[in-house]
């Protein structure tokens, strides 16, 4: 029996957060669950064999009129990484951020660069724990 696919409860959490803090956003690039070229890897975009959860979530870079704005918040998501151990790690623009060097930004060396999009891969503690995320941008979004 298969199970079924559901999304980190601190994975839509924080997906929530953003849409209420960037409700005109694009939402092209989104996504969570991964593709048939997604399950041929090892990713967080899987199902968990055990349990079916899926710990990772891709947000469009285009959030707002300013391009920069992407590059903002996937630095605060970093910075909430440092303290949030529901928060894997962090892929934009060709950089890649989690604790193996303190959550400081190094080049992402992978095949996607993640420009049009930031990737949030969650650990198994955010799967049943969709308490508020403390990144400034998304302050207020509930």
């Amino acid at each position: 029996m298969k199970l079924k696919s559901w999304l980190s409860l601190a994975a839509a959490e924080m997906r929530d957060a953003i849409n209420f803090a960037y409700p005109d956003r694009d939402k092209k690039s989104d996504g969570w669950i991964g593709d048939a070229k997604h399950s041929a890897t090892k990713s967080d975009h899987n199902p968990d064999a055990k349990t079916g959860c899926v710990r990772a979530l891709d947000i469009d870079s285009d959030l707002s009129r300013h391009k920069s704005e992407s590059i903002y918040l996937a630095d605060q998501i970093r910075k909430c990484g440092k303290t949030d151990k529901r928060i894997a790690y962090v892929i934009h623009n060709g950089k890649i951020a989690s604790p193996i060097l303190n959550w400081k930004w190094r080049k992402y060396t992978g095949i996607n660069p993640h420009k049009s999009h930031i990737h949030i891969s969650f650990t198994s503690k955010g799967d049943k724990d969709p308490s508020l995320f403390d990144i400034p941008l998304l302050k207020g979004s509930k």
